[in-house]
């Protein structure tokens, strides 16, 4: 068969309703400054779906400090590879405060959080190592395991006995091989805003030779005293070998990093092909993450409020019968049931006649005849839009519970 014809054949699974979704379910276009409050398709939305935790996207000194570095540097520069001519002092004190911040002994800067950090579960595991990851690890991580010669296992969510499990099996192979373990999960997940089991990993070291690798996306910056993640919030972060972040949650930018011990980090800068091969971080997003960090680490009222509007989110939710999972964190779930089409209608009611506007997650990222209202709060939204939002969805409850949303797929337009 013709590639093309093959392409066409089988869209995949989101692809298949892109005649329908695009441009309103699916790439759709928000206008207007980051904020709780913006334009979409001309009308004012009430905005839950952006990555924008502390609210930096539109502080006034990061705002400054953007403009500044891109006045004094432009986007060229630093002009290449890091290892090549891409190198600059600014980048190293940035990885210098990350270090400290997340109390590691050295850190580097990635280019990009997805393909940096396949790129390195990549360069750390040879095809005689095993990696273990959780089930509901982010594509990133599966994508980079993928990448991995090797064996990998996979454990059911947080199963530590599932994990003990997979340790006995990759422990076996390793003794043949003269290979390694490498644990992989994440600090928050995502999705459903539960946390990784970090300590109960932690406590398996006792019985088995591994370093663990987490994914803290979602935790850096909102969890723990300091900001510094599900590893402090658990009282492990000594023990995480491998700590991995991107920039785009709290410190509403781009890029990522990676912390360890200083002669992992510098196995992994000669090492990390995405990084050796690829353009490094123009200098403007260097110099505005530096001021991301500094006001991060000098205003922990932002983290407080950010919690103080889950926690009436998530109560409010709680209060009114709703299911939020298994969330630990600020991520909130709204789990319901209905179809793909009462998916459909039910998030053009919510944009059209509340304005409100929020992600929605259908099969196959949930099971079928589930749909779910990803809400992620800031700390820039208010009680006053906690409350309204509540209202409305105890309204479209009301409505999806008596099949108001039936209507067939083929005969939604938007």
């Amino acid at each position: 068969m013709d590639l093309f014809e093959k392409l066409l054949s089988d869209r995949g699974p989101l692809g298949k309703h892109s005649s329908i979704a695009h441009g309103y379910f699916a790439f759709p276009k928000l206008e207007g400054e980051i904020a709780p409050r913006m334009k979409f398709r001309g009308k004012e939305m009430l905005v839950w779906s952006l990555n924008n935790y502390l609210g930096l996207a539109n502080h006034p000194e990061v705002r400054q400090a953007d403009e500044e570095g891109t006045k004094e540097y432009g986007l060229a520069y630093p002009m290449g590879a890091r290892m090549m001519s891409g190198n600059s002092n600014l980048i190293e004190q940035l990885e210098d405060e990350l270090s400290e911040f997340v109390g590691k002994e050295d850190t580097m800067l990635l280019n990009y959080g997805y393909q940096g950090i396949m790129s390195v579960i990549d360069a750390l595991l040879t095809r005689h190592d095993v990696a273990i990851y959780d089930s509901e690890s982010h594509a990133c991580i599966v994508d980079g395991v993928r990448l991995h010669q090797g064996k990998r296992f996979v454990f059911a969510h947080n199963d530590m006995n599932g994990l003990r499990k997979q340790l006995e099996r990759a422990t076996k192979l390793v003794g043949e091989s003269q290979g390694s373990i490498l644990v992989i999960t994440e600090g928050v997940f995502g999705m459903a805003g539960d946390m990784g089991k970090l300590k109960e990993i932690v406590a398996l070291k006792k019985e088995f030779n591994f370093r663990l690798m987490i994914d803290d996306a979602h935790g850096f910056g909102t969890m723990g005293k300091t900001g510094a993640g599900a590893g402090e919030e658990q009282g492990v972060q000594d023990e995480i070998d491998i700590y991995f972040s991107t920039f785009a949650k709290s410190m509403a930018c781009i890029g990522a990093f990676i912390s360890s011990k200083e002669q992992v980090i510098e196995y992994l800068r000669y090492n990390t092909r995405s990084q050796i091969f690829a353009k490094t971080l123009p200098m403007p997003f260097v110099v505005g993450l530096r001021k991301r960090l500094e006001l991060l680490k000098k205003h922990p009222e932002m983290k407080e409020n950010l919690w103080k509007v889950a926690t009436a989110f998530q109560k409010g939710l709680r209060d009114r019968g709703f299911n939020i999972g298994r969330t630990e964190s600020v991520v909130t779930p709204v789990i319901l049931s209905g179809n793909e089409s009462e998916a459909a209608q039910l998030t053009i009611d919510l944009r059209e006649n509340y304005g409100i506007f929020c992600s929605i997650v259908v099969y196959p990222v949930v099971p079928k005849d589930i749909l779910m209202l990803r809400i992620i709060p800031t700390a820039v939204h208010t009680i006053d839009d906690v409350n309204y939002t509540l209202k409305a969805f105890e309204e479209i409850a009301y409505k999806l519970k008596n099949k108001m949303y039936v209507k067939s797929l083929s005969n939604i337009s938007v």
